[in-house]
């Protein structure tokens, strides 16, 4: 069985990265380890940032250490967070936002998920909506309009889970297989969405980016 998860030791599928000791390996996606860099480039993106809203999963248990991590990175950087939960199949994303701008955020970070990334487009458009200038996980968020996105590559991703799938059905013991890292990580922005946004985006984030959208 393969897997793409944030920290899979953590949550319990696997007994190590290098042993995973079961029927489940496959690929890491390092959500929690990238977080303060997110926020680092949030800032870079809106160098007064001081108060950022953090849309996050309740349900998912994984997300508590994300938090906690997302606090420590924010008191180094000077940036206060407030952290907007999001429950069941069908949250309110609405009233998030509406906490959002009344709680006084300048800006938005996603940690949101499968949940999030199910309802990108929604996101997107509230985010455009509250005028919040928000840095997501995934490429996809900014292909539907966002604003910034860093994170690993989910294609990549996915082509290197089918090839641990291939090694699976010849034969090869999940146990055996060490679930690996992301290896390849990218950076899309949106300069059309800056524009909306009044943003002037530094050219030497463009310069970093992967892609820019024009």
């Amino acid at each position: 069985m393969a897997v793409s998860l944030d920290d899979p030791v953590e949550r319990g599928f696997v007994a190590s990265l290098a042993h995973p000791g079961g029927n489940v390996t496959g690929l890491s996606t390092l959500q929690q380890e990238l977080l303060g860099k997110r926020l680092e480039l949030l800032k870079e993106v809106v160098p007064r940032l001081s108060r950022v809203a953090v849309l996050w999963t309740a349900d998912i248990l994984s997300q508590a250490a994300h938090l906690r991590t997302m606090e420590i990175a924010g008191r180094a950087l000077g940036v206060q967070l407030q952290f907007l939960s999001l429950r069941g199949p069908d949250p309110d994303f609405e009233g998030a936002f509406r906490a959002a701008t009344s709680g006084g955020a300048s800006a938005l970070i996603t940690v949101a998920g499968p949940v999030g990334f199910a309802h990108r487009a929604r996101i997107v458009d509230l985010a455009a909506k509250s005028h919040l200038p928000a840095l997501y996980e995934v490429r996809e968020f900014v292909e539907a309009g966002g604003l910034v996105a860093y994170g690993a590559s989910l294609p990549d991703l996915h082509r290197r889970a089918a090839v641990y799938v291939h090694k699976i059905l010849k034969g090869a013991k999940p146990a055996d297989l060490p679930v690996e890292q992301p290896t390849k990580f990218e950076m899309v922005i949106n300069l059309k969405t800056a524009k909306t946004l009044g943003l002037t985006i530094p050219q030497s984030l463009l310069q970093r980016a992967d892609q820019v959208i024009q």
